[in-house]
């Protein structure tokens, strides 16, 4: 499982980053605003889940994160994936949907390894997933994907759940786990393609 774990850490970071160059590029944003817009994507919600387990921050203790999400930029600005033909709505949505999952699940497995209850260990899912989002979308005065995207939030809700309950019945395993992480991408993928919404709040 910890095994799992840093590589799911480690796909979400590098999935976050690349959502990020796709991101700075439509918003014109300078070299420091793509660093900022970066670590902030890729490594925000995984400080809020260390705090809440009431751990050091990975990123603040150990300089592996960070040496992932410099080295990425590079790569991705030498690849070109900030100027690449392709719909870069796509290119955002794929790799930020992976880094939704990956995090959610990270999330999860955090709280599962702390004791926390089924609502506790959804929570941080949650938050994993989406804390460094949210910041980026502040940031960038833009209403967050959590609060009005088609099952964004939902997704890594579900997969805390999901996971919870495959821990209850001794089921998780790094089999189970890479099912969860197919599906819930192929639900987020689904609900772009096919504009699935929750219901939404009328005046």
């Amino acid at each position: 499982m910890v095994d799992f774990l840093r590589f799911a850490d480690f796909v979400g970071i590098i999935a976050f980053v690349i959502s990020a160059l796709s991101i700075s590029t439509k918003e014109r944003l300078d070299i420091l605003g793509l660093f900022i817009i970066a670590f902030l994507t890729a490594l925000g919600g995984g400080v809020i889940r260390d705090i809440l387990v009431d751990r050091v921050p990975s990123s603040f203790a150990h300089m592996e994160n960070v040496i992932i999400v410099i080295g990425t930029i590079f790569a991705g600005l030498i690849l070109g994936f900030h100027r690449k033909n392709i719909d870069r709505n796509i290119l955002f949505v794929v790799t930020d949907s992976m880094g939704l999952v990956s995090f959610a699940i990270t999330g999860a497995l955090m709280g599962l390894k702390s004791g926390f209850t089924i609502f506790g260990v959804m929570f941080i899912a949650l938050i994993t997933a989406v804390g460094g989002g949210v910041m980026r979308d502040m940031l960038l005065n833009q209403v967050p994907l959590l609060l009005k995207s088609d099952f964004y939030g939902s997704v890594a809700l579900l997969v805390g759940l999901v996971i919870y309950l495959l821990d209850y019945h001794k089921m998780l395993s790094s089999l189970s786990l890479s099912v969860v992480f197919v599906v819930g991408f192929t639900i987020r993928m689904a609900a772009f393609k096919l504009d699935w919404h929750l219901p939404k709040i009328k005046g």
